[in-house]
């Protein structure tokens, strides 16, 4: 609800702007009960016949809830904690919990973005709000939190109160203070205890750094380019390994600083760290093999499967003709395969999520890749425009995963019973960035009802469930 309640209040944020208030928000910080969550972020804002409207990417992605879109009817659904709201692209009237709403104006299509009314959402929750015009910053406070009673120490320009500054959300973090390529080493200077984590990335290869708990400091900008967005290269010369670096403060919520050491072709790499309070960390391209002492699932003879229920949390994916999220589907089927792995003796079994929630697609690959996983399933449930659309696919990207593909679409189109929609090339980021065999699976259309009302059954999930049991194990040679 606090995420929730956070865009609503937005409204408040920009119609206190002056005039040219696009070009403030642009600049501007919010901070939800004294912690900065806008750092490095865009906020686009735009003015609709007097409404001040923001894109659906803000409320998706920034704000942590569901958010549903329905392509053949262009209907917008938000959803927190039983409260649903619908919007319809060009459509003056809304459905709060199934009451009919007017609206000021109606959302609006911008390129492949919706643009929302945030005076409309805004008028269904509450938080409070303080705008301190001299500083741009907004202070929204929950209900409950310790910030609620705060004292305001004056009024600010253009008749905004000032009330009592957050405590500094940088305070505790490791600072980045600069970095340097020579030698074949990425050599980066910092101050603090995060411990870099190393991922290795194919299509294109690359080795991504990423320092949590970290950003950077007043230092890395005098040495370093840093762009309004916090983002960065350096150019690296006369080393064939290497066609440059780039960084940026990935997120700030959590604070994230990332390292890309872009490759011309795969390397293996040595990382150390050096130094006690200052402290420089080494990436050693000139390493024979790559240190790799952790103990991982698999490496005891038994085979190592990754499940990937796609979406999850704020990423609902399609959405059923009936309302239903496809996430809920693709963790029901995942869960009852683990279940049904966890009894096999020559396999192991991890899951990218276990419950509700969101990872990123880069994330899910670097999982199994680091797990050095030997399949890498990936669970999903289809949408069209057309509601005629049924039926049974599997996805493979690489060669090297066909056959997999094929063998798992044998087995579920049997389970599933619907129309053969056949093997099929898809260049999606899971089955791509992914160095094993690895397969996405869409078991039926959420867009068709009959598809819709079948996949959420236990008995047919069930079968599901054991159809990619019978097509790993029957790939892997196992009986």
């Amino acid at each position: 609800m606090k995420k929730f309640s956070l865009m609503l209040f937005l409204l408040l944020f920009v119609l206190v702007l002056p005039e040219h208030g696009h070009a403030a928000a642009a600049n501007s910080k919010i901070y939800l009960d004294g912690k900065e969550i806008t750092a490095g972020q865009k906020v686009p804002v735009e003015n609709v016949n007097d409404t001040i409207m923001v894109p659906l990417r803000l409320i998706s992605e920034s704000l942590g809830y569901t958010v549903g879109w329905d392509q053949k009817s262009k209907t917008v659904t938000i959803e927190q904690q039983g409260k649903v709201i619908k919007l319809i692209v060009n459509q003056k009237t809304a459905s709060v919990d199934d009451k009919t709403v007017q609206l000021t104006t109606a959302p609006v299509l911008r390129s492949d973005t919706t643009l929302v009314p945030i005076r409309f959402i805004s008028e269904q929750f509450g938080l409070t709000v303080t705008w301190d015009n001299a500083k741009k910053i907004v202070y929204l406070i929950t209900p409950g939190s310790s910030n609620e009673n705060g004292s305001s120490d004056g009024n600010s320009g253009n008749g905004g109160s000032e009330v009592v500054p957050p405590v500094d959300p940088t305070k505790n973090l490791t600072m980045i203070n600069g970095l340097s390529f020579s030698e074949n080493r990425l050599s980066i200077a910092m101050e603090g205890n995060s411990t870099p984590k190393v991922s290795v990335m194919t299509g294109p290869d690359r080795l991504v750094i990423d320092f949590p708990n970290a950003t950077f400091s007043d230092l890395f900008g005098t040495g370093q380019v840093l762009d309004p967005d916090l983002n960065g290269k350096l150019e690296v010369k006369d080393y064939p390994d290497v066609s440059g670096v780039r960084y940026s403060l990935y997120s700030s919520n959590p604070y994230t600083v990332r390292f890309v050491i872009d490759l011309n072709y795969p390397k293996n790499y040595n990382i150390s760290v050096s130094g006690t309070d200052s402290k420089l960390v080494i990436i050693d391209l000139n390493a024979e093999s790559t240190d790799d002492t952790s103990t991982q699932p698999g490496n005891d003879g038994k085979k190592l499967v990754v499940l990937d229920a796609g979406h999850g949390a704020k990423d609902s994916g399609a959405v059923g003709v009936t309302g239903k999220y496809e996430k809920n589907f693709n963790l029901a089927i995942v869960l009852k395969t683990a279940a049904l792995l966890k009894k096999e003796s020559n396999i192991d079994v991890v899951l990218t999520r276990s419950d509700d929630t969101f990872l990123e697609l880069k994330d899910r690959a670097a999982m199994a890749n680091n797990l050095k996983a030997d399949l890498f399933i990936s669970v999903h449930a289809n949408s069209s425009a057309s509601s005629a659309a049924s039926g049974t696919e599997t996805y493979y990207q690489r060669e090297a995963s066909k056959a997999l593909a094929k063998v798992m679409h044998k087995y579920l189109v049997e389970a599933t019973g619907l129309s053969d929609r056949g093997v099929r090339y898809g260049n999606f980021h899971v089955i791509r960035e992914t160095k094993m065999p690895a397969v996405l699976l869409e078991v039926g259309y959420l867009s068709n009802k009959k598809d819709e009302t079948l996949l959420f059954t236990e008995a047919l999930q069930n079968k599901v469930a054991a159809s990619i049991v019978s097509g790993i194990k029957e790939y892997l040679g196992i009986k």
